[in-house]
């Protein structure tokens, strides 16, 4: 099994993945980084458990839409096929995200 340590808001979090879906999780990792450090950017540092799911359910929400058929941005190059992977691989970071956001919240209690 492989591993890609990615970075979300300045934090590392190792992720397992199968081999030669290093460079995806990657690029997913980035795009969850990115909606991270535009809420942290927006809503100041609110925590790290709460900004993490508030970007798993804006995330989820994109999913939903897209699957939905209501259009919006490509998730990636505008290939319908990579498009439905790559948002199939956002809603299982999403998940992952969700669950490291659980244990970060219980720690903090």
């Amino acid at each position: 099994m492989a591993q890609v340590v990615a970075t979300i808001n300045g934090r590392s979090y190792p992720i397992a993945c199968n081999e030669g879906e290093e460079q995806r999780i990657a690029e997913l990792a980035r795009y969850v980084d990115a909606k991270v450090k535009t809420f942290a950017r927006d809503l100041g540092q609110i925590g790290e458990a709460r900004l993490l799911v508030l970007a798993a359910l804006v995330l989820a929400d994109e999913l939903a839409d897209a699957q939905s058929g209501k259009g919006g941005a490509t998730l990636a190059n505008g290939d319908a096929a990579h498009d439905g992977k790559l948002a199939a691989g956002v809603a299982d970071l999403a998940e992952r995200i969700e669950a490291i956001a659980a244990r970060l919240e219980a720690s903090h209690v």
